[in-house]
């Protein structure tokens, strides 16, 4: 097989991979769509803005399709966050043919913990920060407001929020891959701890609403998962330098 019969291949199989991963999360999308429904999923979603709000306040869809398909977009989301281990899987099953064999083997658990830890760091945000950071902010308003958020605004915020917290949950995924890849040290990760506790207050305050809880919240978390990072690649690291050393220690 010649390099262009080659590429073509790859490009077949890509296709069929994104064909594949696409279909999963349209089938998921059409299942929660029909049950429980678009509607009851976002109400889900906006349950915790809810129950910071003042008994009887609702929010407001100012578009005129608006209240149709921010339900939809929330159904959407839904659909892929479920189908997200199968999407991380067609991406593995592309690249794992060009892997050799102790990536293959790497590659496979960082694929579930992927996914594990994008989906916690979504529940973290949905269930522990939206609870607090809501109540902490209509806390401050004043008696004479009556609130009504728009949906629209609140999903934006929404995935802005998810996406933050799904990527900072990464951290020790990343933190892993530098090592094992022999890009960066542990040491010079550990001496580079001011900075990274620095640029995490940083980061939180340019993607965070403009408040020191939700920045906390999220600055915080950054700054574990970089210590939890640090202690499993220092873990890999000492275990490989014991197995590289065993053989030659044998008689």
């Amino acid at each position: 097989m010649n390099d262009q019969e080659s590429f073509i291949s790859h490009l077949i199989e890509l296709r069929q991979r994104l064909i594949r991963a696409v279909g999963a999360v349209l089938v998921l999308f059409v299942l929660l769509f029909i049950w429980p429904g678009s509607g009851y999923i976002y109400d889900l979603l906006a349950a915790p803005l809810m129950s910071a709000l003042p008994e009887g306040a609702k929010m407001i869809a100012t578009g005129v399709i608006t209240p149709f398909m921010v339900p939809v977009k929330v159904t959407a989301l839904a659909a892929f966050l479920v189908a997200l281990p199968y999407v991380l899987y067609q991406a593995w099953a592309f690249v794992a043919p060009g892997l050799y064999e102790h990536e293959k083997r790497l590659a496979a658990p960082l694929v579930i913990a992927s996914s594990v830890l994008f989906l916690m760091g979504i529940a973290f945000c949905y269930f522990f920060v939206f609870q607090k950071v809501f109540t902490f902010i209509h806390g401050f308003a004043p008696k004479s407001i009556t609130p009504a958020p728009d949906i629209e605004a609140y999903f934006s915020f929404v995935i802005t929020m998810f996406l933050a917290f799904g990527v900072t949950f990464e951290i020790p995924i990343v933190v892993i891959v530098l090592v094992r890849m022999g890009v960066v040290s542990v040491e010079k990760l550990r001496d580079a701890r001011p900075y990274v506790i620095v640029g995490a207050f940083v980061v939180a305050a340019v993607v965070t609403p403009p408040d020191v809880l939700s920045q906390f919240m999220l600055a915080l978390p950054m700054c574990l998962l970089y210590e939890a990072g640090l202690l499993v690649a220092r873990f890999i690291s000492v275990r490989e330098e014991r197995a590289s050393t065993e053989p030659a220690e044998t008689p």
